[in-house]
């Protein structure tokens, strides 16, 4: 393979021009605030700052799980974060999280509010503080935050790099899409033996493990994400197939995934949640933040 337009990096890179493609106007070298804009606050002790990506996903599909085991301890506003907007670098999103990516969580059930970024790290926290979804022996807890710290360090070759270079980048670059299409491949085979032993992703029970991976890998292994089922051949991984078929049928699975949903059918989406009710009455024209 040969490129008609050789790229050489310069002695020192500068962002002198737009990247380009669809998530071009919130890419940017720098952190910190753009904006002075307050979040929002309802009456639960959980305030959710989000939108329903893969890593927003995870974080109501745990909070719809404690809610159906009887905790109301987890109940919870969830706001949406247009990414799209901007939302993210809003001065009080900035304080909950730095790093100015969704989703964060704030924990208001305390003297003092905690804050909790990360999607991981999110759902480690609220299995702890809830005592569900963690194995409490030392063995089966290992493995389950094994799968867990696994997800974290492989989804950035399915979302910014395979995802990326095949579903946004402005300019199609062969090496870049086999680059990351062979990674996503060999971490679907990864995921496709483990599930040929287990029934779930760290053993017989369902655990924030299977949250994490789920709305990535369950998602692209039913063509659902970036539409390339086809190009990566998601069928032959069987196991994979017949696991994600398996938690998409959970009620709060459905549930989790329509909260801070903005595309799709407007009967899959429920911008805000603030009570179990709005699954029934919607919320889509109530105010968002920014508005």
């Amino acid at each position: 393979m040969t490129d008609s337009n050789p790229y050489t990096p310069p002695p020192i890179w500068t962002w002198n021009k737009p990247s380009g493609g669809r998530f071009a106007n919130i890419n940017r070298p720098v952190a910190g605030a753009t904006h002075t804009q307050d979040l929002p606050r309802g009456k639960h002790p959980l305030q959710l700052y989000s939108l329903a990506t893969p890593n927003g996903v995870k974080v109501t599909v745990m909070l719809e799980e404690l809610l159906a085991l009887g905790f109301g301890g987890a109940e919870y506003d969830a706001w949406l974060i247009r990414i799209n907007e901007g939302h993210q670098f809003g001065s009080g999103f900035v304080e909950v999280n730095p790093n100015s990516k969704i989703p964060a969580l704030l924990d208001c059930s305390g003297p003092n509010p905690v804050r909790v970024f990360e999607s991981g790290a999110i759902l480690l926290y609220l299995a702890e503080k809830f005592g569900a979804f963690v194995p409490a022996d030392p063995g089966r807890r290992a493995e389950c935050l094994s799968w867990l710290f696994w997800q974290m360090g492989a989804a950035p070759y399915l979302g910014g790099g395979f995802g990326h270079f095949y579903a946004y980048a402005p300019t199609k670059i062969e090496y870049a899409v086999d680059r990351f299409a062979m990674e996503v491949k060999r971490q679907l085979d990864v995921l496709n033996q483990r599930l040929a032993e287990s029934r779930f992703i760290s053993g017989d029970d369902y655990t924030i493990a299977d949250m994490a991976i789920w709305p990535w890998y369950g998602g692209l292994s039913k063509g659902l994400l970036y539409e390339a089922g086809e190009f990566l051949q998601v069928k032959e991984y069987t196991h994979v197939i017949r696991w994600a078929d398996e938690i998409a049928k959970r009620p709060a699975v459905m549930r989790g995934r329509m909260v801070n949903r903005v595309m799709g059918p407007p009967e899959s989406q429920l911008h805000e949640r603030h009570d179990a009710s709005d699954f029934d009455t919607r919320t889509q024209d109530k105010v968002e933040p920014g508005r």
